[in-house]
């Protein structure tokens, strides 16, 4: 079985940059669990799983795992994914038939974008302010805006913060995040947070948790979306377009552009680069 590699949300010149993916070309054959097996293996935030697509609007179905459990939708696995397919089969367009929906991806050399699985739903959290700021080991005072729940294809907790030192500041309590971060339709408790810094870009975090610990994402496609999804809800005018700064504070620094049009259509976009080949026998 073939894999590969790549770095997804990457800076340009920097190779080991951005949030690492590894791709399995034709996963026809596996069962669910080797593929939830693969995952652990590999044991990166996700691995994906290439199928011949069933909905005649796809080019091809992916599969999405994380070493724990499948997801419907996640954005660095969508583009990294995308940049291995045109690189088996040609074209700068690419369809994915997923769980979530049908996402279409597109590519400007390696810079790939896509558009979110669905139109953005919202929640409130089941915390107030100033349990979310404690969950975050913040002030309430820290908490600059309307903490929600976006669902774009994948759902997250989204919480804005007033200002750059507090996002670098977040120290998340592994208890109440696993209560007060814990979604309705995945696995896994997080939180993502976010400010504006002196140049007009986004500082953002994502936070997890896996068996008990809390991790933090490198670059976190959906999350991006879903922060599209906010600025609809709490109605930020249109058009928007955003760069956000992601994965600094874990030294793997990862960049990602988000853009709303007037049509409220949500549309992330990162550079991918291929680091590795490999086969693997089972």
């Amino acid at each position: 079985m073939r894999f590969r590699i790549v770095n997804v949300f990457a800076i340009e010149g920097d190779k080991l940059s951005g949030n690492p993916l590894c791709v399995f070309e034709d996963a026809r054959g596996l069962t669910d669990g080797q593929m939830q097996g693969l995952a652990h293996q590999m044991n990166l935030s996700e691995t994906t799983f290439v199928l011949p697509a069933s909905d005649p609007r796809a080019d091809a179905r992916v599969r999405i795992f994380t070493p724990g459990f499948e997801m419907p939708f996640a954005g660095h696995p969508t583009l990294g994914t995308a940049h291995v397919v045109r690189s088996l089969r040609g074209g700068d367009r690419v369809t994915f038939e997923m769980i979530a929906g049908i996402v279409p991806v597109t590519a400007s050399a390696d810079t790939w974008t896509l558009r979110a699985a669905k139109p953005p739903t919202t929640r409130p959290p089941a915390g107030n302010r100033a349990e979310l700021a404690q969950m975050l080991g913040l002030a309430a005072t820290e908490i600059a805006g309307e903490p929600l729940w976006v669902n774009t294809g994948a759902e997250q907790l989204v919480i804005p913060l007033a200002t750059v030192e507090a996002v670098r500041a977040v120290r998340p309590v592994p208890e109440l995040i696993a209560r007060l971060g814990l979604s309705d339709t995945r696995e896994e408790a997080m939180a993502y947070v976010w400010a504006r810094d002196a140049n007009g870009e986004l500082v953002v975090r994502f936070f997890f948790t896996s068996h008990g610990a809390v991790i933090e994402d490198p670059a976190t496609g959906s999350a991006c979306a879903n922060l599209g999804g906010w600025m609809l809800a709490t109605g930020r005018p249109l058009p928007i377009a955003e760069t956000l700064r992601q994965g600094d504070a874990i030294g793997r620094p990862s960049r990602l552009g988000l853009r709303v049009d007037a049509d409220r259509q949500i549309y992330v976009t990162g550079l991918v680069i291929e680091l590795a080949q490999g086969t693997l026998v089972l």
